[in-house]
């Protein structure tokens, strides 16, 4: 019987050791998030303005669900990136399962959103309702990366306040490493750096498909 990913996989230290999973200090191992990134145009630096305008609107209402921050930043964000277009594909609520080889279990989850290349999986968004820490979404997001089809692969997690991005690589062993936190309150800018970073990995995998 399949156990549920948010069930198994509770805390870092847990992810980190099911997984054989370690954080690396290396520099260089992902430059993707702060380097080459792409100019944004007049047209997506208007369509930010007004995707933040909303989101104060709505958070000055009080707490937000993963729904609603789906629908007013992930999903926009998304679509201004170009993953809504060819050659790439959107899936939502995409059942994933992994086998844990040291216990033989199953875990079974389900993603928010994952964008596919070729079979690849380019990025997979993670949200939490702002109540909680985005960092809340690590532990699951790394489990949901093990099923990625390639290596390297890409999480964002987001709890509409802030936004991090994730990086996994098998190398000598299986790495991650985490992007600055992108905060869209005390950082207004912050949600321009977002768009660049998913736009530059969206390029780097149409150009680099192997990764």
């Amino acid at each position: 019987m399949p156990i549920a990913i948010t069930e198994a996989i509770t805390t870092l230290a847990v992810a980190e050791q099911r997984f054989n999973l370690q954080r690396t200090e290396a520099p260089d191992f992902f430059p993707e998030w702060q380097t080459h990134l792409p100019d944004l145009t007049n047209d997506e630096l208007r369509e930010l303005a007004i995707l933040q305008q909303r989101y104060r609107y709505q958070r000055s209402q009080g707490q937000l669900l993963e729904g609603t921050i789906l629908l007013l930043l992930a999903s926009p964000l998304l679509a201004l990136g170009g993953f809504y277009d060819p050659p790439f594909q959107v899936r939502a609520e995409e059942s994933v399962r992994l086998t844990l080889t040291d216990s033989e279990e199953t875990l079974q989850g389900r993603l928010d959103i994952v964008v596919i290349l070729d079979q690849l999986w380019i990025v997979v968004v993670e949200s939490k309702k702002t109540a909680l820490s985005v960092w809340s979404a690590l532990p699951q997001t790394l489990a949901y990366l093990q099923a990625a089809p390639q290596s390297p692969s890409f999480g964002l997690m987001t709890n509409g306040d802030e936004f991090v991005f994730v990086k996994v690589a098998e190398q000598a062993r299986r790495e991650y490493d985490l992007s600055r936190v992108f905060a869209l309150f005390s950082t207004p800018r912050d949600l321009q750096d977002v768009l660049r970073v998913l736009k530059g990995l969206g390029q780097c995998l149409v150009n680099n498909p192997s990764g």
